[in-house]
């Protein structure tokens, strides 16, 4: 019996493949040809320029895919900018979100419409990924290291119970109607997820590895200052979500006293590493207001009595590792 075109068309949907470049010459080539191997063939892929300093570069490593993708080019507005940008200009169905230093493996689309097609109550789904490049996790899958166990409510989001994988594959009007808050340059993914949430929408997420995905030094998320700050950012905005006396609202507040206090455990590392020991006992005062806990005493107490001399930094730095990873 052959297929009506809407049966057609929900058997194979069109999936609109996002991919921001921001820097991205050394990578995309690699990222592209993951995706252009993909089994299932039902894509299209729309790359935004988001304003980058190579594009010269990006533009020539670009040239062989033009006819096989939409181009876009803007002025840099971020992650944000560049995916709703993206967003706005798909066609699909589904839209999968893709960076430009990330490459999926050969079943990557085909598992996740899959999923989707299974799971009508799901309205977005991520999965599991190996980390590769310079990072101490390769080698080790995502979930190693951000589990997710149980459903992926707004709660186990919050928690970090369920870290959503930001690869992901999304029924487009659903993820069209939250975007992404163009005022984040970092985080924006985290903050997407818990509007999503909020408004209804419910994600799931399976084990497989589907993506290999790349960590090195270029990557804000290798700066954990400034993704502490921005988590912090999200979980304040996040706060006009859900009522006062909600589970959810007390959440965001402990998650947010916890956030804080790693930021403050971080400077505190920052400022040792400086020999700027005033600096450190405050931060480690700060931080253990939150922590409360013997370990981080015992490290203000030597630093007051033996700053850098009886204890070498790099010994107090240990003890502050060892102390944060007790908590």
């Amino acid at each position: 019996m052959e297929l009506t075109q809407e049966e057609a068309t929900l058997s194979r949907p069109l999936v609109s493949v996002i991919i921001p470049a921001y820097n991205a010459a050394p990578y995309i080539q690699e990222t592209l040809d993951s995706v252009f191997a993909q089994s299932y063939r039902d894509f299209e892929v729309i790359v935004v320029n988001d304003g980058s300093p190579d594009t010269t570069l990006l533009e020539k490593i670009l040239a062989p895919y033009r006819s096989r993708i939409t181009y876009l080019q803007q002025e840099n507005r971020g992650l944000a900018g560049a995916r709703n940008a993206g967003m706005r200009a798909a066609t699909g169905n589904l839209i999968a979100l893709l960076d430009a230093d990330d490459i999926w493996l050969p079943d990557y689309l085909q598992e996740q419409v899959t999923f989707l097609q299974q799971h009508p109550e799901f309205d977005l789904v991520y999965c599991n990924s190996l980390f590769f490049g310079n990072s101490i996790y390769a080698g080790k899958t995502y979930m190693e290291v951000c589990p997710s166990e149980g459903e992926a409510t707004a709660s186990a989001i919050i928690t970090r119970q369920c870290h959503v994988f930001v690869s992901i594959t999304a029924r487009a009007p659903a993820l069209l109607a939250m975007g992404f808050d163009e005022a984040l340059r970092s985080c924006e993914d985290f903050d997407c997820w818990l509007r999503f949430t909020a408004a209804g929408y419910r994600i799931g997420y399976h084990r497989k590895v589907l993506v290999r995905y790349r960590k090195h030094d270029a990557s804000l998320s290798a700066n954990p200052t400034w993704m502490a700050e921005h988590n912090i950012k999200v979980l304040n905005k996040a706060l006009s979500l859900w009522p006062p006396d909600s589970r959810e609202h007390n959440e965001i507040l402990q998650a947010r006293a916890q956030k804080t206090a790693e930021l403050e455990t971080v400077k505190a590392k920052l400022a040792l590493r400086e020999q700027r020991i005033e600096d450190a006992i405050f931060h480690l005062k700060a931080a253990n207001s939150f922590y409360k806990t013997t370990k981080l005493a015992i490290v203000i107490t030597v630093l007051r009595l033996m700053p850098g001399t009886v204890i070498s930094l790099a010994k107090l730095r240990g003890m502050l590792f060892r102390a944060h990873r007790g908590i």
